[in-house]
């Protein structure tokens, strides 16, 4: 149907270009019909001195009258005294090379070239604004159908269950809507992901798609917005226009926050092309019913900075935070991502999931990637244990930079540095456990001690905190001890960095500080899905809140350095002894640490506080939580929950 359409399109338009040129020509020829006059008129016409002047042209006269009137006529070749005539009676006469036939075609293809031009940019345009074409399209909407959703379900999907849960709901309304109708259920119309980029939001929209077998649209929020007023307004029109007529369908419109933000903080007040675009939005979700079978999964990192216009109900119903995986969820999207993996039989995936803190499932893919490449440079038929501990470090720490040439002192005074760290790290109770100590150049740093959680934590207490503080200046209270207070380097800048910024938030965000007290200083803007924030404590504080707060953060960091120097001069033979298996073996991993410096087993916190509860009482109390779950809270008079 399309081809036969637009071969008739093409005949048409063809025939009406060849139709306007035979009428032209056809119109030219007849004026140069009724100005031609016989040889013997030209003549007698120029033996009454009527003729002005002549352009002679093979046998082909064109000439002026006196009153400049031109006509044509033909002179036979058996007439060679025509040009002493013209002569003879002070005609000015012009000789023309005969044309060449190519060049006459030539010639009058370029005196037609701006007629035709002109005609095809006309066809052009009348197509474009009857068939909707690329040059009119500005507001079509830029949403791709993506026509294989099946092939992504909730078994590609790992390490974040309570969203996926969260989820399954939509997947049933659109397999049975009827089902929710009869009993005048009402599906939320639209669904909001919340978390740090990698975590999965776009690959959990596909598996809903994919669960339901419906069609997908993707689009991105960017997408929407141009610099033409009112092409992103058009283009959400034209994508729920598309979506209606494929229902049910989802819509993925991932990174809104890009058209979602606050109206009015922008440039050009609530008139510019975003704003209008967000309005158009808005609009549209409340112009379609809920039981259409459309329903709208949008996907952003950025849930402070979204218009609260969007998140009411009726809009964005559901909130779904997608947060990092547990230890469980890594190891879950571990064995998606090693399926096609030939891997060793030393591959212990609880182990590397145990040293992934903080991956996202991006991460985690990229790190069995990581490692599939690296065994396949070592000409490897599979993927052992030592090449993910190699791939892991790179991701972790940065390639090797083997390329450095260090000296003797620096290498030393690295050592030092390091080992510094790793002893105040085993000596504090609450400090990570270290999982590897190295002096060889990664990334931007010189060394480096990794310690990894035993567990995942959720919240930190406040002497983890000095811990950290602690750990963070060993490796400058290590070169001041060793080398002298004139011989610091600037290895701790980043160290020093690190230390202030979790002091600064311990006074200001955390209430950690006795002099402060548990006040929030400064204006926060929180990330949900992470629990933490930057505070700008110079926004509306007074000068002496200000210096309270410069003072308590300066007082905390010399605690900690006060506390790494202690430590380190307590044991400062297990630095040495470190320093130098450093300087022999470049990297060191936990029981070789624990070898060279004689501890049996890393102190543990007391705690004096314990409370032990057995098995059943854990039963106990999840079976009572369960419970509680089910029924409706209660509320009393002055509105707090109970």
């Amino acid at each position: 149907m399309f081809n036969f359409r637009f071969k008739n399109s093409t005949i048409l338009w063809v025939s009406i270009i060849v139709a306007v040129i035979t009428i032209y020509m056809s119109v030219s020829e007849m004026g140069l019909r009724t100005n031609k006059i016989s040889f013997s008129e030209f003549m007698t016409r120029l033996e009454n001195g009527n003729i002005r002047e002549v352009s002679i042209q093979g046998n082909s006269i064109e000439a002026k009258d006196q009153n400049l009137n031109t006509f044509i006529t033909s002179a036979p070749y058996f007439y060679p005294k025509v040009i002493d005539k013209l002569l003879e009676h002070s005609v000015k006469v012009e000789i023309l090379p005969i044309e060449n036939p190519i060049q006459s075609v030539l010639g009058m293809i370029a005196s037609w070239f701006p007629v035709l031009l002109f005609i095809g940019v006309w066809i052009y345009f009348i197509k474009n604004i009857q068939g909707g074409g690329k040059a009119m399209s500005f507001g079509k909407s830029k949403a791709r159908l993506v026509m294989d959703g099946g092939k992504v379900t909730f078994n590609d999907v790992a390490g974040i269950d309570e969203a996926r849960d969260e989820l399954e709901e939509l997947v049933a309304f659109l397999k049975e809507p009827i089902k929710f109708q009869r009993l005048g259920g009402k599906i939320p119309r639209g669904c909001l992901l919340i978390g740090t980029p990698g975590t999965g939001k776009t690959l959990l929209a596909k598996a809903i798609a994919g669960e339901a077998d419906v069609k997908f649209f993707s689009i991105s929020g960017s997408d929407f917005v141009e610099m033409f007023v009112g092409v992103g307004a058009s283009r959400v029109r034209d994508m729920f226009e598309q979506a209606k007529k494929n229902c049910p369908c989802i819509i993925f419109i991932d990174e809104i926050d890009a058209v979602g933000r606050h109206r009015g903080i922008g440039m050009g007040g609530g008139n510019d092309e975003r704003e209008q675009t967000l309005n158009q939005l808005l609009v549209e979700m409340d112009g379609f019913d809920a039981n259409d079978g459309i329903i709208i999964i949008a996907a952003t990192n950025r849930p402070d900075v979204l218009d609260p216009a969007l998140l009411r109900p009726g809009r964005f119903d559901r909130q779904i935070i997608v947060p990092l995986p547990d230890i469980n969820g890594r190891e879950q999207i571990l064995h998606v991502h090693m399926k096609k993996v030939p891997l060793a039989k030393d591959v212990n995936i609880n182990l590397i999931a145990r040293g992934t803190p903080g991956f996202t499932g991006a991460d985690l893919a990229n790190l069995v990637n990581e490692a599939s490449l690296l065994a396949a440079r070592l000409n490897n038929k599979t993927v052992d244990m030592a090449t993910f501990e190699a791939a892991k470090d790179k991701v972790m720490m940065g390639p090797e930079r083997r390329s450095i040439i260090m000296s003797v002192e620096e290498q030393k005074l690295t050592a030092y540095h390091e080992g510094g760290h790793a002893i105040v790290a085993l000596h504090m109770p609450h400090s990570d456990p270290i999982h590897k100590a190295t002096i060889i150049p990664r990334g931007r740093a010189l060394g480096m001690v990794i310690r990894l959680p035993e567990d995942d934590r959720y919240s930190i207490t406040r002497e983890k905190l000095h811990s950290d503080l602690a750990v963070a200046m060993g490796g400058r209270a290590a070169e001041e001890l060793i080398f002298g207070k004139e011989n610091v380097t600037t290895g701790a800048s980043g160290d020093i960095k690190s230390a202030t910024q979790i002091a600064k938030r311990m006074v200001t965000q955390w209430g950690l500080s006795d002099a402060v007290g548990p006040v929030l200083m400064g204006e926060e803007r929180e990330d949900i899905y992470l629990g933490q924030g930057n505070v700008n404590a110079s926004s509306h504080l007074s000068e002496k809140t200000c210096q309270l707060i410069d003072s308590e953060v300066k007082s905390l960091v010399e605690e900690g350095y006060n506390t790494a120097k202690r430590i380190i001069q307590e044991n400062i033979d297990q630095l040495h002894s470190l320093a130098k298996a450093l300087l022999e073996n470049e990297t060191l991993n936990q029981d070789q640490i624990m070898e060279i410096i004689g501890m049996q087993e890393r102190k543990k916190p007391i705690r004096n506080n314990d409370i032990s509860i057995d098995t059943k009482s854990i039963k106990k109390i999840k079976e009572n939580s369960r419970k509680v779950k089910k029924r409706s809270v209660p509320t009393t008079n002055d509105n707090e929950t109970v």
